[in-house]
């Protein structure tokens, strides 16, 4: 969701990881390390509450948090609706710019 830099529709597995994680890679010390807080399931559904704790190339402490809305069909997923602070990661890459 949203306009910030990582943000996409993403139609594969492969591509949400080389739109993401892959470049948050680039601009964290240590990558990104999502750490799960709270885990909601109903049906075919799920809502994920996850927080980061990084550090960005330049000192930046990136300590984000997001919510996941999570759908699954046959047991795979099949959707889901990333929200997070999207400000910090607009600043983030500004002051981090990839390569």
């Amino acid at each position: 969701m949203g306009t910030h830099p990582l943000a996409g529709h993403y139609l594969s597995k492969k591509d949400f990881r080389e739109g993401t994680f892959a470049k948050l890679g680039q601009v964290l010390q240590n990558g990104a390390q999502l750490h799960v807080e709270n885990l909601i399931v109903k049906d075919d559904e799920a809502v994920v509450e996850l927080h980061s704790l990084a550090t960005a190339k330049n000192g930046m402490r990136f300590d984000n948090r997001y919510c996941w809305v999570v759908y699954f069909r046959g047991g795979l997923i099949v959707r889901v609706r990333a929200y997070l602070d999207s400000a910090m990661v607009a600043r983030l890459f500004e002051e981090n710019p990839l390569a």
